[in-house]
C-alpha cells in the first residue's frame, strides 16, 4: 500500500507517535507501506518552526531531512503537473496551497493521504486514513 503523509502526521510521527490512533499508526509502520511526503510539507514545518507553532530539536532543513531518512520515506516531488492538478482538483476543495499540494500528490500516486485535517478528510476526491477509536 502507498500513503502521503500530511504535514501534521509527519511532525507527529517523529515526535509525538501517541497522538496518531492505532489504525493510522499501524498502516504507517506496516512493513508493506511505501510513504511518502511532499516538499510542501518541508515547507510548512519551516514557516511553523519560525514562528514559534512547532519546537524541533535542530534545524528544520536537518530535521526534515533526517527524519525522512530515518524513517525510509520518499519524497513526492511537486512537478508542473502535480501544480495543474492542485490548481484543477474538482468540486470546491480550500484554497490552502500545501494541502492542496498534497491531496494533487495523493491523487496522482492513487494513494491515500494519511492525515487529521477535517478539510481533507471530508474532500470527497481523495482518500484518507485517519479513524479515532
Amino acid at each position: 500500500m502507498k500513503i502521503i503523509l500530511d504535514t501534521c502526521v509527519i511532525v507527529w510521527a517523529v515526535s509525538d507517535p501517541e497522538h496518531i490512533p492505532d489504525l493510522a499508526r499501524s498502516v504507517l509502520t506496516d512493513d508493506d507501506t511505501e510513504v511518502y511526503v511532499s516538499p510542501i510539507s518541508c515547507a510548512e514545518i519551516a514557516c511553523a518552526a519560525r514562528r514559534g507553532r512547532i519546537e524541533l530539536d535542530r534545524h528544520w532543513r536537518t530535521w526534515f531531512r533526517f527524519s525522512v531518512e530515518r524513517n525510509g520515506w520518499a519524497v513526492f516531488d511537486i512537478d508542473l503537473i502535480t501544480v495543474e492538478e492542485a490548481y484543477s482538483l474538482p468540486d470546491e476543495f480550500h484554497s490552502d496551497p500545501a494541502d492542496r499540494i498534497i491531496v494533487a500528490s495523493a491523487r496522482r500516486l492513487d494513494c491515500p493521504v494519511l492525515t487529521a485535517d477535517r478539510k481533507i478528510i471530508e474532500y470527497p476526491h481523495v482518500e484518507t486514513i485517519w479513524r479515532v477509536g
